[in-house]
């Protein structure tokens, strides 16, 4: 007897855990001021769902559709960069366009985080940073979306590009300051940049 009521204590302490979604998982979201649990669970349902695979595909488009989904899982692309994408993997450029309008991509959420990961290891001004998304087939309103709102502080990018030249290449303070206004920053956070780097 006794032994059977450890076993329904333990039981039951373990079911009232989950039901406060103290998991490790959802201690740490919590933690970093996501939604509480309960919300997350309930949202999951809805990132599941997306994208919907579409029906009455040919095998071909079958194909080149579930490759767009395995790129989109682990690197950002631009609409028009997925198609080239695929085109490489010797996809018809129809299959390839039919799996980028149908892969259910937000092609602006997709240029935001192409921006964050481009200021992960290079300098940018804001609109030298929409010109490099650009060039990766974003459209000029999702790149300069995207460029507005990743959270970049401009006067730091400024000085950290200030900094990569001056490992290179030797500068006067106010040819720094031009080459950095070259970059798209404006005259005042280049000002900030060269300033920074004590010349």
């Amino acid at each position: 007897m006794k032994r059977h009521s450890t076993i329904a204590i333990t039981a039951a302490l373990g079911l009232a855990l989950m039901g406060t979604g103290l998991t490790a998982c959802g201690s740490a979201e919590t933690g970093n001021g996501s939604a509480p649990a309960e919300q997350q669970t309930e949202q999951q349902p809805e990132a599941e769902a997306e994208p919907s695979k579409p029906e009455g595909m040919t095998k071909s488009q079958e194909q080149a559709y579930d490759k767009a989904i395995q790129y989109l899982s682990t690197k950002s692309f631009s609409h028009d960069g997925l198609i080239q994408q695929l085109e490489f993997e010797q996809f018809s450029t129809e299959d390839a366009t039919f799996a980028a309008d149908n892969c259910g991509a937000d092609w602006r959420e997709q240029a935001c985080k192409e921006a964050k990961q481009y200021l992960s290891t290079q300098a940018f001004s804001q609109t030298g940073l929409s010109k490099q998304l650009q060039f990766e087939k974003y459209s000029v309103d999702d790149a300069d979306y995207a460029a507005a709102n990743c959270g970049a502080d401009w006067n730091e990018q400024a000085s950290k590009k200030a900094a990569q030249y001056l490992e290179n290449q030797s500068f006067s303070h106010d040819a720094l300051v031009d080459q950095l206004v070259f970059e798209g920053f404006t005259q005042e956070q280049a000002e900030y940049g060269v300033s920074q780097q004590g010349i």
